[in-house]
């Protein structure tokens, strides 16, 4: 989602908290988003795999459509 102010624009997703950006133009808006989407995946993979280092789980691939 991206919003219109006088800096520019900011962009967020609303699903995944800590996702959010901004950039002088919308297209800079998109790219930087698609970067802070990255970086919020990779910190919670990082957090989750120290969270269960040594324990038996089991990780499957999910894919989703999204509208």
């Amino acid at each position: 989602m991206f919003k219109k102010v006088s800096e520019g624009y900011i962009g967020f997703v609303e699903e995944l908290p800590g996702a959010n950006t901004q950039g002088d133009t919308l297209d800079e808006a998109r790219v930087n988003l698609e970067e802070a989407i990255e970086l919020v995946l990779e910190a919670n993979r990082f957090l989750t795999e120290e969270l269960l280092q040594d324990q038996d789980v089991i990780r499957e691939p999910i894919f989703l459509s999204v509208a």
